[in-house]
């Protein structure tokens, strides 16, 4: 069980009935409960560049040329999260940006503790019921409910910065991007979650992934969350709902082989919390690699080498495992031997660069990583979710 200090939540400052699916003819449009809708009161907006840091960031186009910031959608699938997901809705709640922000979470939970927070604390939110419980099931359910054409995601583990959605929306228009996103921070809160931060955006962990090890600003493969026009998704089908992990990384292979733009702007970054535990986190990765795998035998041609490496790894182990079996010991090790060490070297190194003790915990959080990963890609054969026809 992870400790009292991991799963504390981080400092905080009635379902509606669906409408139209992702991918249907436009609907008329129904404005939400008054309660659904929130807008930073004028006062506190204020009208001068320098009450805004970053003003640059503010949009562009044609909605800053009449003077008026665009509405936006926060959409937000969550199941189980009533620890989590206030510091996330706080954090929306928080932004600076001047134009109308409308909150919408799709709720998956198993139990009624999630929604009674929302209610209680957050009564700007809306809550609709998403009974999958499917990540890729409550966004295009919070998509079709929500009232805006701008659609931002936000997941219960995540803290926005107060300018997240201004620049963002500043990007989308500025870009012309059928998606924009940023960069995604894990932030820990106790000795293992550290660890499991440190493990993410170390080398050996991070994977490669743009969103994590940042760089400069342009198109990419994948974002973390992601903020699009309704239309976009619209055209595409919105997410795929056989899959229950690994949505978004197809979701933007879509978008791109339609010949969109999916922009990194490295200047958004968003704190994510890892999981808390050991078993968490490993059940976790074990996911991603599985669905990783059902999604590459849709779409083969989104393989990027990287994605090879934890299959390679276990593959590899198992190939050690049956060498020693046999009695081949020496070579048997070598593969071992030669991966413990690079993950030691990795644990230093963070350990020296950050000094944090913490990083201790990072052999056994990276070692779960790639065994996971790698584990649920070659498990996921005998997975046959059912291949959807998309736009």
């Amino acid at each position: 069980m992870p400790s009292r200090a991991c799963i504390a939540p981080w400092p905080q400052p009635t379902p509606n009935g669906q409408r139209r699916p992702i991918g249907t003819s436009s609907a008329p449009s129904r404005s939400p409960p008054t309660s659904a809708r929130w807008r930073r009161p004028l006062a506190a907006r204020g009208s001068h560049a320098d009450q805004h840091p970053g003003a640059a960031d503010r949009p562009t186009g044609a909605s800053a040329n009449i003077g008026v910031a665009p509405p936006v959608s926060i959409v937000v699938p969550a199941r189980d999260e009533e620890a989590m997901l206030p510091a996330a809705l706080a954090s929306v709640l928080a932004q600076n940006y001047e134009g109308e922000i409308e909150i919408v979470i799709a709720d998956g939970s198993h139990g009624p503790g999630m929604a009674e927070a929302v209610r209680s604390r957050f009564p700007q939110a809306r809550l609709i019921a998403n009974p999958d419980g499917g990540i890729a099931a409550g966004l295009n359910r919070a998509v079709a409910a929500a009232t805006h054409d701008i659609l931002v995601r936000c997941d219960a583990r995540c803290i926005l910065p107060p300018n997240y959605v201004r620049r963002a929306v500043a990007t989308l228009e500025r870009t012309g991007a059928a998606c924009v996103g940023g960069l995604q921070r894990p932030v820990g809160i106790c000795p293992f979650t550290r660890a499991v931060a440190m493990a993410m955006t170390a080398p050996l962990g991070a994977g490669g992934a743009r969103y994590r090890t940042g760089g400069p600003e342009g198109p990419t493969d994948t974002v973390f969350l992601g903020v699009w026009r309704r239309v976009t998704l619209e055209a595409i089908g919105g997410f795929d709902t056989t899959l229950l992990r690994n949505e978004d990384y197809e979701l933007a292979w879509r978008l791109r082989e339609r010949g969109g733009t999916v922009w990194l702007d490295p200047a958004i970054t968003v704190d994510y919390r890892p999981r808390e535990s050991l078993a968490a986190l490993v059940a976790q990765y074990f996911e991603y690699g599985r669905w990783k795998a059902v999604m590459l035998r849709r779409h083969p041609r989104s393989l990027r080498t990287r994605q090879l490496a934890a299959p390679a790894l276990v593959l590899g182990l198992a190939g050690s495992a049956a060498l020693a079996a046999v009695g081949i010991a020496q070579v048997a090790a070598m593969l071992p031997v030669v991966w413990l060490a690079a993950l030691s070297v990795s644990m230093v190194v963070e350990g020296w660069r950050r000094r944090d003790p913490a990083a201790l915990l990072m052999l056994p959080a990276l070692a779960a990583m790639h065994l996971a990963w790698g584990a649920g890609f070659w498990c996921s054969w005998p997975v046959r979710g059912r291949r959807r026809t998309v736009a």
